[in-house]
């Protein structure tokens, strides 16, 4: 899963302008973003606030690397195990990119990025943005008027653009949520 997502990143990074999308039908596509690492592109804290959301996901990773070793020697469940390890790939995946990416890469605003240009990278260590291009915008449109808060406005389902580490981790997610009682079985005291 680590192997597909670097290779789906690196092919668009190298091959796309940033903003470039590709219908492959109407309701998916092929839509290259950046952001700094967080959810639907939230920041805080400017430079400073991106190195601490990197460190403290070195530190997650850490910790979930560690839960996915302890699963596998304790011979956990078949579930937990896949389920730990997509989530551990997929947060590895994110995290190059949020290490690497900038001193690896020129940007993408003006053409398609190089990879280790003579002038350097886009960006310092720890400084580098993810890469995301699956996009599923399955309907547009207007919502009724008569629907609260959001009655009149214009509306996407599933506007979010992500990539294939962002699904590992939600299916890892998903499948603990699903199997949670086969996965984490309670114990007879």
């Amino acid at each position: 899963m680590l192997f597909i997502d670097q290779i789906l990143k690196i092919y668009i990074k190298t091959n796309f302008t940033l903003g470039e999308e590709i219908y492959v039908f109407e309701w998916f596509r092929i839509h290259f973003i950046e952001n700094n690492g967080m959810a639907w592109g939230v920041e805080f804290g400017g430079r400073i606030g991106k190195l601490v959301l990197t460190i403290f996901r070195l530190i997650a990773i850490s910790a979930i690397g560690y839960w996915l070793y302890d699963s596998i020697k304790k011979q956990q469940h078949q579930i937990l195990i896949i389920a730990v390890s997509l989530i551990f790939a997929g947060a590895v995946g994110n995290i190059i990119d949020s290490i690497f990416y900038g001193i690896i890469f020129t940007d993408s605003y003006a053409g398609v990025a190089t990879a280790f240009a003579e002038g350097g990278g886009y960006n310092s260590l720890f400084h580098g943005k993810v890469v995301d291009m699956f996009y599923f915008p399955f309907w547009s449109g207007y919502l009724p008027e008569w629907l609260p808060i959001w009655g009149g406005n214009y509306f996407t389902f599933f506007n979010a653009i992500f990539n294939v580490a962002d699904s590992a981790i939600s299916i890892g997610v998903m499948l603990l949520i699903i199997f949670n009682k086969k996965v984490f079985p309670e114990e007879n005291n």
